[in-house]
């Protein structure tokens, strides 16, 4: 079995594979301070009530957009599943995909991890939207080839700056409202969240896809992708474990290579 880990701003993902299918996943919120023993006693957690056996994790992989909690991951793999050593994404498991970013380190992993599993899945020309901490946009052109993107401030992080920079206006849950206009501060609130987000993510889609000569698929991850994917019908696929499968197909083609 494979044991696959997307670490992200706001949580690491760990997915389990038993062949190319995913038979167990689970998060944990990402903390630049987490010790390797807790990463590992959260991980044997779950593999014990999943009914799963570390022993049987033949590789890890992991891509990783968080420096700063390598140290303990990677520790925490060698110490509790029996001194495996990870594959990292851009360290010691390459990436075949061809990135015509002006200066290609700039990419964050996991974009170019889910524009390579987006290809597989879908095919191509087609833009990759991840609903995450920030939401980026990523453009794939018809040979699978990274052709750029746009990243723009996730909902969230957008209402908590709001809320943390004026004197009145209070949290409030991300659900659609009944209609646009507002007839309190909380709805009024909700409607632009909801209402004005959906309208900018299908902006930037529109736009991109005019670059990409207009005939193109779109295809979502991320934690609020359903939310959005509700509210619009632009997405061909709201596909959750986009990164986890990619990781899974690097796994594969560097098998075959070494």
């Amino acid at each position: 079995m494979l044991l696959a880990i997307d670490i992200g701003n706001t949580n690491i993902e760990f997915g389990v594979f038993s062949g190319s299918e995913i038979i167990a996943s689970f998060r944990l919120g990402t903390n630049r301070d987490i010790t390797s023993d807790e990463v590992g006693l959260f991980t044997s957690q779950f593999f014990q009530e999943s009914g799963l056996d570390r022993h049987d994790i033949d590789d890890v992989v992991i891509a990783s957009v968080v420096p700063q909690v390598m140290y303990s991951i990677t520790n925490a793999i060698k110490k509790y599943f029996y001194n495996k050593v990870p594959l990292v994404v851009g360290d010691n498991l390459p990436l075949h995909v061809e990135n015509l970013y002006d200066n290609p380190k700039d990419v964050g992993a996991d974009r170019l991890v889910a524009a390579i599993a987006a290809y597989h899945k879908y095919g191509g020309p087609l833009i990759v939207v991840d609903f995450g901490t920030a939401t980026t946009f990523d453009a794939i052109g018809p040979r699978g080839q990274y052709m750029g993107g746009a990243i723009f401030p996730g909902i969230k992080i957008s209402m908590d700056a709001l809320f943390e920079n004026t004197a009145k206006l209070p949290r409030v849950e991300l659900v659609r409202p009944d209609q646009v206009i507002g007839h309190n501060t909380v709805s009024s609130l909700q409607s632009g969240a909801i209402y004005g987000y959906v309208g900018a993510v299908k902006n930037i889609v529109w736009e991109m896809s005019q670059e990409l000569g207009g005939d193109v698929r779109v295809v979502s991850t991320g934690g609020l992708a359903k939310m959005v994917g509700d509210e619009t019908d632009l997405f061909i696929a709201i596909d959750r474990t986009l990164i986890l499968d990619g990781l899974y197909l690097l796994y594969q083609q560097y098998k075959k290579e070494n």
